[in-house]
C-alpha cells in the first residue's frame, strides 16, 4: 500500500492542502479561502478525512508559537488576521488526526522547499524572503529549519532610511520596519496609490525598494551567512529589481565580507508558488521516518 503524506500551507489569503506519495507525486491538492477558523478548518478536515497519511507538516502565517515547552505551542498568536489570534491550530489538527506533525512558519517551509528542490538545491543553508502583501523570511541552517524560543520575524527589522524616501511606513506595529517600507501596499502607497505593476520600471520607487531589500540582504548575510538568498512573493516578480538589489548590496556592503557571485547569490524563487507545499511534504516525510 502506498504511503501518503499531508501538507498544509496556511496563508493569510488562502490555505493550500495537499497529499502526496514519497516521490512527491500529488494525489490531490486544494485551495481554501482563509476566512475564519470555523469555516476554513471545516474544509481542511473535509479534505484530509479522505486520506490516511503518515504525517502532516503545517507551514502557517504568523506569528505562531513554535516553542514546544510553551502552554500555547501550536497556536497562531498575535496575528492581525481577524478571528485567528490565539487560535489553537495544531491542537485542532491533533484532535482530528493522530499522526506526527511538523509545525512551523509558511516562510520556513518555503525556504526548505527551495533548499531541497529549488534555487538553493545542493546547499546546506539558504534564506527565503517573500515580498508581497506582507514581508517575511525563513531560513535553513545546516539543513535544519531555523527556530529558537520562537521563529524569525525577518520582516520587522529596523531600516536605515533611504535619503530620498519620505514615506512613513505601512506596518501597524513599527511603521518603517522592513515590511513597512517594502511590502506591496507600501510600494503602492509610496507611489500615490498606483498599483505596483503600473509603476514604470525606471521609476525612483524601485530604486528605493531595492535599497531596502539590499540592506536587508546585507544584514542577513552578516548574521546568518546563507549560501543563497531566494526572493519570492508578488513584488519580487518585478524582474528589474534583481540587478538593482545586487548593485545596492555591493555598494552597502563595501566589500566588508566575501560573498558568492551576486548573480548566483541573490536570486528569484525557482519553485514559484509550489515552494511552500513542496517544503511541507518533504518535512512530513522526514517526520514520519523518525
Amino acid at each position: 500500500m502506498t504511503k501518503l503524506y499531508g501538507a498544509i500551507e496556511a496563508g493569510g489569503t488562502k490555505f493550500v492542502c495537499a497529499v502526496s506519495d514519497a516521490d512527491l507525486n500529488i494525489v490531490e491538492r486544494v485551495q481554501i479561502p482563509t476566512t475564519v477558523p470555523a469555516e476554513t478548518m471545516a474544509q481542511v478536515f473535509e479534505f484530509f478525512d479522505k486520506y490516511t497519511v503518515e504525517a502532516i507538516a503545517i507551514g502557517s502565517f504568523g506569528p505562531i508559537d513554535v516553542n514546544k515547552n510553551s502552554a500555547t505551542y501550536g497556536y497562531v498568536t498575535t496575528t492581525p488576521k481577524k478571528g485567528w489570534a490565539n487560535y489553537n491550530f495544531l491542537g485542532d489538527m491533533k484532535a482530528h488526526y493522530d499522526v506526527p506533525y511538523v509545525w512551523t512558519t509558511d516562510v520556513n517551509v518555503a525556504a526548505y522547499g527551495e533548499l531541497k528542490r529549488g534555487a538553493a538545491k545542493g546547499c546546506q543553508s539558504c534564506l527565503y524572503l517573500t515580498v508581497g502583501t506582507g514581508m517575511g523570511g525563513g531560513a535553513v541552517v545546516n539543513g535544519k529549519v531555523l527556530e529558537g524560543f520562537g521563529h524569525p520575524e525577518m520582516g520587522h527589522i529596523t531600516m536605515r532610511r533611504h535619503p530620498e524616501d519620505k514615506y512613513e511606513g505601512y506596518c501597524i506595529y513599527h511603521k518603517d520596519c522592513l515590511e513597512g517600507l517594502t511590502c506591496g501596499p507600501a510600494v503602492e502607497e509610496r507611489a500615490g496609490g498606483v498599483k505596483a505593476y503600473d509603476i514604470p520600471k525606471d521609476a525612483k520607487d524601485w530604486e528605493i525598494e531595492a535599497y531596502y531589500l539590499a540592506q536587508a540582504c546585507m544584514d542577513y548575510t552578516l548574521i546568518l551567512s546563507p549560501e543563497k538568498i531566494v526572493f519570492g512573493g508578488g513584488v519580487s516578480k518585478q524582474e528589474q529589481l534583481f540587478p538593482m538589489i545586487r548593485e545596492s548590496f555591493k555598494e552597502q556592503m563595501k566589500d566588508y565580507v566575501a560573498t558568492p557571485d551576486l548573480d548566483d547569490y541573490i536570486v528569484h524563487v525557482e519553485l514559484g508558488d509550489d515552494a511552500g507545499i513542496t517544503g511541507c511534504l518533504l518535512l512530513a516525510m522526514e517526520e514520519a521516518a523518525k
